[in-house]
């Protein structure tokens, strides 16, 4: 497969990703919807650190800064933290199964929903709430089949 095609299958995902942070759900259940785009960058930052990126991931938070409509910059900071946490360790994070790694990937969300806190609370004086942690039980939970999914995809398409 050509470099372009498999560029375009990464960003065809992490704009689906974007969709499915955007789409409307009822209230009840957006305080349990995970963080697609943290949870895809996740994967294709630990798959191919060389393509996807702190870049990639900064500009992933822009836009999603951009399409939620919280303050510029917020979550592009908090995706590339844990952007870089994710590639300076993913050569041992490759080794882990995939329960350890749901377990470090809920580690990984639980940064990044406390440095969406923080800067929260810095910028516009917001409140903790512990529904702000339900997204790390879900995205803990589906990271396995994500992982998978994206993973059958990368091999099916011989993404490098």
């Amino acid at each position: 497969m050509r470099p372009a095609q498999g560029l375009g299958f990464i960003y065809l995902s992490l704009i689906t990703a974007l969709l499915l942070t955007v789409i409307p759900v009822p209230f009840q259940f957006s305080l349990f919807r995970p963080d697609w785009v943290l949870l895809v960058l996740m994967y294709w930052t630990l798959a191919l650190p060389r393509r996807v990126n702190i870049g990639t991931a900064f500009f992933m938070g822009f836009l999603t800064d951009v399409l939620v409509g919280t303050v510029l910059g917020v979550n592009a900071l908090a995706f590339s933290v844990v952007a870089f946490v994710m590639a300076v360790n993913h050569l041992q994070i490759r080794n882990f199964g995939v329960i350890q790694q749901s377990l470090l990937v809920g580690l990984l969300l639980a940064l990044y929903q406390l440095l969406l806190f923080w800067l929260s609370n810095f910028l516009t004086g917001v409140n903790f709430r512990p529904a702000f942690l339900w997204p790390v039980l879900t995205g803990m939970l589906v990271w396995p089949w994500l992982f998978w999914f994206l993973r059958r995809y990368r091999r099916k398409l011989k993404i490098q």
